[in-house]
């Protein structure tokens, strides 16, 4: 990747990015960059004082102007108890905006129009972080690639990203998340995407979007923002992906394995740790192999791969760069403990849907030994959380575990559903991380894999590492 400096800043440009009112200081003021943190601003930049759910970045800005900041974006409301005669003094420059986190969207939005890089955009309800990551390999392997550090992906993460474009990146990979209507287009007019990604819909954030059909109007927002000049790479195994397919003026692609889509999966084949898969690529097959497991890993690849091809990457180049992607952690990765037991951590996030497909990859992957499920809430349900956590413990015992452990207010509701689908109350566990661990225990046996996996809020790495520091990771 690229190791260039972000695009610089006048105070005029600033101005002319958020439309708004410069209160004291010279336009022609140049700045290094821009910054919302008061704790690692430097000198150089400007610091956009963002209202966050903790801490208002308006309280430290006479701060960060005695340690040498001389630009900042502020609220129109919050100005007016601000020392403006003074900064003016100080040759300090003040701009005035009606929301701060909109602006800092508009400035994101103008950086990424004055750039040279195109931008890939990616949502879906799941998959959006790999498929990104994945989809960055692919494109590293000969562009300057600018992506995100960490799960940068709303109305603040995603502009603090753009504003990293420097003059030498090509492309930008970017991901899109969604909790609310709206969000999606907001960021779809903020990275102004030349290619869109839609992973999947299924039932996530519905607390925000209230239904499946909600959900499936917000992430086909991302199509509506695409011209006629984009690309619209879809999901061709997701029969909800493929009913936004008239949403867009963009050219479509379809990916996955049916024999509609243009980039395919073929012999698909999993060991312990890996999958492998024939890619039918533009009239070409290439052996892929991923280091990862999970079937599903394979739409990911597959999504990654359609970008490639459609900006022009040979089929070599698009296997070296899915297979150079390494899982982050709690994102699938198999632990293997001394006593011979086995841990798949995907403790990152969990919604109804990635549940499913976690639990096909430990019936897969145990082959015909002990599995067990430790399952914390998923989060964002809305009214329907207490019916889809039912529904994902009597899931997970027709997936053939032995055991199930749940946690969070909705536990009960789980195992609920397990005792549904005949499982007996005395192989389900209600209990806090460390209630879990205990009885893990006394119940795990050489040879047994463990499933552990919950939103993100749940923090289940918490009894990953508990059974690792009792079992010893090899």
């Amino acid at each position: 990747m690229t190791q260039s400096h972000p695009l610089p800043w006048t105070a005029a440009e600033i101005v002319e990015a958020t439309s708004g009112e410069i209160l004291c200081g010279d336009l022609r003021r140049p700045f290094s960059g821009i910054s919302i943190d008061s704790r690692n601003i430097s000198a150089g930049e400007a610091f956009v004082a963002i209202a966050g759910d903790i801490h208002n970045g308006h309280t430290f800005t006479a701060n960060i102007v005695d340690q040498g900041v001389r630009g900042l974006v502020v609220s129109r409301q919050k100005a007016k108890q601000m020392p403006i005669a003074a900064w003016n003094t100080n040759d300090v420059v003040c701009i005035a905006v009606e929301d701060t986190i909109r602006a800092l969207g508009d400035i994101a939005a103008f950086n990424r129009r004055r750039s040279q890089a195109s931008v890939v955009a990616i949502t879906g309800s799941n998959g959006k972080t790999t498929t990104r990551r994945i989809t960055t390999t692919v494109l590293d392997r000969q562009y300057d690639t600018l992506t995100a550090v960490g799960n940068f992906n709303n109305e603040i993460g995603l502009p603090l990203t753009l504003l990293r474009l420097s003059s030498g990146h090509q492309w930008a990979v970017l991901e899109l998340g969604t909790n609310n209507p709206g969000e999606i287009a907001r960021l779809a007019e903020i990275c102004s995407p030349d290619i869109g990604v839609l992973t999947n819909i299924g039932p996530a954030h519905l607390e925000g979007l209230g239904s499946i059909e909600g959900v499936m109007q917000e992430k086909g927002d991302l199509l509506k923002s695409l011209g006629p000049d984009g690309k619209a790479i879809l999901n061709a195994d997701d029969p909800r992906v493929i009913q936004l397919a008239s949403n867009t003026k963009a050219e479509v692609i379809l990916y996955g394995r049916s024999r509609e889509a243009t980039i395919r999966a073929e012999d698909v084949n999993e060991t312990k740790d890996t999958i492998s898969f024939t890619l039918i690529f533009a009239g070409e097959s290439i052996s892929v192999h991923l280091n990862s497991p999970g079937r599903f890993m394979v739409s990911n690849a597959l999504a990654a791969a359609a970008v490639g091809h459609q900006i022009g990457l040979s089929c070599e180049t698009v296997k070296i760069g899915i297979e150079a992607f390494k899982p982050l952690s709690g994102r699938m990765n198999i632990k293997h403990m001394s006593g011979g037991i086995q841990i798949i951590d995907d403790t990152y996030n969990a919604n109804p849907e990635s549940m499913k497909a976690a639990f096909a990859t430990l019936n897969s992957m145990r082959a015909g030994a002990r599995g067990v499920v430790v399952i914390g809430d998923m989060l964002e349900l809305g009214h329907q959380a207490p019916s889809l956590h039912r529904k994902i413990g009597g899931r997970a015992v027709r997936s053939g575990i032995r055991r199930l452990y749940a946690y969070g207010e909705f536990a009960a509701e789980v195992t609920a559903g397990a005792h549904d689908e005949g499982m007996s109350p005395t192989d389900t566990f209600e209990g806090t991380h460390d209630d879990i661990v205990e009885d893990l225990k006394n119940w795990l046996q050489p040879g047994d894999w463990l499933l552990v996996k919950g939103s993100r809020g749940m923090a289940m790495e918490k009894v990953v590492r508990k059974l690792q520091e009792w079992a010893g990771e090899i």
